[in-house]
């Protein structure tokens, strides 16, 4: 009777960490204002609930320092690689911000992002914000615990391994990030570019012109204006991305099985 129960108590510990690793780097959960002690409250939680869902064998994990060692660190990889995944979409998001602050020139206009502990572009930031109230409204963080259930149906306790499905996933994940900063900067980048190539005619045709000065004011103008009217589509764009990542978790979680 108490082997049973020290295994069931490893069985937790081993979902804890899983869950645990997979909260320090996911969205939302891993926002510097929620505190630690809730989210480890919330992990053991689930960890438990979790618990009570899968099948649970005596002979399943191996009672032993070395043993416990490689399992916990397979399953703190296994959390890890899960949470950082989602991560890519608000990664793209926040670097169409920074292309479109280039282009509006509010290069210089950095503020600080709690979530990542780093300085980024305003718009940027206001973009990225915008991207986390979707993923709350579409319940992406119901379905990234979902997820995260679900990886212990095909990723049991200690069997997670880096195969080539997961190598290759990975780097396709991680190269959508430049197409999705273009998908969601390019009505900006376009238009500002036409308003370039406007420029230089203007300058030929008036030298004495200060054309610099002249359109700095305008490109702030032109730029709020369009990101106000293409708004809707932003949030048309960021949920279908988002969906489609959280689809993309699934993917990842049967490659790794």
């Amino acid at each position: 009777m108490t082997n049973i129960f020290v295994v069931d108590f490893i069985l937790v510990l081993m979902i804890f960490l899983r869950i645990s690793a997979a909260f320090v780097v996911a969205p939302i959960f891993s926002n510097q204002a929620l505190p630690t002690t809730l989210k480890m409250v919330l992990a053991l939680t689930i960890s438990y609930i979790i618990f009570l869902t899968i099948n649970r064998e005596p002979n399943a994990i191996q009672i032993n320092l070395f043993s416990l060692f490689i399992n916990g660190l397979k399953e703190v990889m296994t959390g890890l690689l899960l949470g950082f995944m989602l991560n890519f979409v608000f990664y793209g998001i926040n670097y169409a911000g920074t292309l479109i602050g280039f282009d509006m020139q509010l290069t210089m206009a950095e503020v600080f992002n709690p979530m990542d502990e780093s300085s980024s572009n305003v718009i940027g930031e206001v973009l990225n914000y915008g991207a986390i109230l979707i993923f709350l409204l579409i319940d992406g963080h119901h379905y990234f615990i979902r997820g995260l259930a679900y990886s212990f149906k095909i990723v049991h306790i200690g069997q997670f391994a880096i195969n080539a499905s997961v190598f290759k996933l990975m780097m396709q994940y991680t190269a959508e990030i430049f197409i999705i900063a273009v998908k969601i900067a390019s009505p900006i980048m376009v238009s500002f570019f036409l308003i370039h190539i406007a420029e230089g005619i203007i300058s030929r045709v008036i030298p004495q012109m200060q054309v610099f000065f002249v359109s700095q004011p305008l490109k702030l103008a032109i730029g709020f204006l369009l990101l106000v009217s293409v708004v809707p589509v932003y949030v048309y764009v960021i949920r279908n991305l988002l969906k489609a990542y959280e689809d993309n978790l699934f993917n990842l979680i049967k490659a790794m099985g």
